[in-house]
């Protein structure tokens, strides 16, 4: 059974950094496109970046340049890196997982829809 589980959030101030984790389990996901999303009070469930079966890795024009995506295949985990965190950055944060390979070449985002699994999410404040 496929579980993934997020870590790593808190509260950060404006400026500061933190780095997700998100560990898989009852599957090895180096063939899968994984992802992270997030959601404010009140949003929708927006991508965050991703990182196709290939490795290429895609990001929200928002987070560009300031998060970065990685994985640890030996670890079954995945990371998000999280710098110059802004205010509007405050959300619950999520790694998703597709059931079977895709591919983006970096090219954009996949939608939420794409993604069959799901961790619960972790908290991230970014203070002012």
């Amino acid at each position: 059974q496929a579980r993934l589980v997020e870590s790593g959030g808190g509260t950060v101030q404006t400026g500061g950094s933190l780095r997700l984790s998100c560990k898989a389990s009852g599957f090895t996901f180096r063939h899968y496109c994984m992802g992270w999303f997030r959601q404010a009070p009140g949003e929708e469930r927006e991508g965050v970046a991703a990182i196709d079966s290939d490795g290429y890795t895609s990001y929200a024009d928002s987070v560009e340049g300031r998060f970065t995506i990685s994985q640890d295949t030996a670890k079954n985990t995945l990371y998000l890196q999280m710098d110059s965190l802004k205010p509007e950055g405050t959300a619950r944060y999520f790694c998703a997982a597709t059931a079977r390979a895709y591919w983006t070449k970096g090219y954009y985002l996949p939608p939420a829809y794409v993604y069959s699994y799901w961790g619960k999410g972790t908290q991230v404040t970014v203070s002012l």
